[in-house]
């Protein structure tokens, strides 16, 4: 009996895996919205800068659009971004760049600096973006022209990640491999009620609706809770196909591991059952459960798909190098996430930078 249980897990596991193969390959299409350029304010909460802060920085404000126009909110004034922040305004003098000092009081500091700065945009469509993001040539008028569809309320981005350390560059091998496919395979069987802190694109008007930033202040999951609220609005949330790079720090393993609770955790107080679920997306485990079972041939079969899809989503479509360098890591890091998972399932403390925090079930911020 534990055999045939074991069997059908892995099935599951397998179809995942295939699932996510065939919604990679769909994100290869180019996008169908071209021309809609309204002015446009990017919106950065900055505090620190990591390791390529500058070149990220550059990369917004070399953009080739028509008015744009980029605000960062700084609550420290001593903040090393700071000076980062005012060479690249030298460095592109026709382009409207400058920081503004915050005084965030809401749960989540970050949505509180937005919700400072959301008042001195001119744009009449807000890019939201973390202060690390690096894009690519044509990315504003690549996420910002799908707004032209009315029936469009969000345009997100998936993401690869870069990092200089071992700990780092196998968190990044998770974000390619095992994150990244998920947001693909979402949309894929028609789950859209989400964005991603790499870029949220949204009308100025529709934030209105919502009630502004103070509708996600308290969360931590703001940008999961935004697409929600912008959803809610009977828009859709749409994946764009560009791709976007962060930056992982990944100072040591047990600054990996800490990073990767709270994200757990963050997922499983913003959409339980999904969480719960998540075991079936962990193909090697079940593989080595196969292999201990005498299973091999399913166990062979399963490794397979996970390969295949792993390299599909993360090296040709999310462009990650570290997914074909790294392959032989894979396994591990999805025996690694297992224990992720575990970990998030207990627990209602997460450590967000120098804080620690407090979550309730609904994942609202209790400091």
């Amino acid at each position: 009996m534990a055999r045939y249980i074991l069997l059908l897990a892995a099935a599951v596991a397998g179809t995942y895996q295939l699932v996510a193969l065939l919604a990679a390959l769909a994100r290869r299409r180019p996008g169908r919205y071209r021309g809609h350029t309204p002015s446009v304010s990017i919106l950065k909460p900055v505090r620190g800068a990591d390791p390529g802060f500058h070149e990220a920085l550059r990369s917004n404000a070399s953009q080739d659009y028509p008015d744009f126009e980029i605000l960062f909110g700084v609550a420290d004034p001593g903040d090393p971004a700071i000076p980062m922040i005012e060479r690249v305004a030298r460095e592109f003098p026709r382009r409207s760049i400058r920081w503004i000092r915050t005084h965030p009081t809401t749960p989540n500091a970050k949505v509180g600096s937005l919700m400072e700065i959301a008042p001195e945009a001119r744009g009449t469509v807000l890019v939201v973006s973390d202060a690390d993001i690096r894009v690519p040539d044509g990315y504003l008028r690549d996420v910002v022209a799908p707004l032209a569809d009315p029936s469009v309320g969000l345009v997100t981005c998936a993401y690869r990640a870069r990092a200089e350390t071992w700990p780092g560059r196998f968190e990044g091998l998770g974000v390619a491999t095992d994150f990244g496919p998920s947001t693909m395979v979402a949309p894929f069987v028609g789950v859209d009620e989400f964005g991603l802190g790499s870029t949220l694109a949204f009308r100025r008007e529709d934030l209105d609706r919502i009630g502004g930033f103070k509708t996600v202040s308290s969360h931590i999951a703001d940008d999961y809770q935004l697409g929600r609220s912008i959803h809610a609005l009977g828009l859709r949330c749409l994946l764009s196909h560009v791709v976007v790079e962060t930056h992982l720090a990944g100072r040591s393993w047990g600054h990996v591991w800490s990073h990767q609770v709270r994200w757990a955790r963050t997922l499983r107080v913003s959409r339980g059952g999904g969480y719960a679920g998540l075991p079936v997306t962990h193909a090697t485990l079940w593989a080595a459960l196969c292999a201990a079972f005498g299973l091999w041939p399913a166990a062979a079969l399963l490794m397979a798909a996970r390969y295949a899809m792993a390299i599909t989503a993360g090296w040709w479509v999310l462009g990650s190098a570290d997914t074909l360098r790294l392959w032989w890591m894979i396994p591990l890091r999805d025996l690694w996430a297992f224990g992720v998972w575990g970990a998030g399932m207990f627990g209602d403390t997460v450590e967000w930078g120098a804080d620690r925090l407090r979550l309730t079930p609904d994942g609202r911020i209790v400091r």
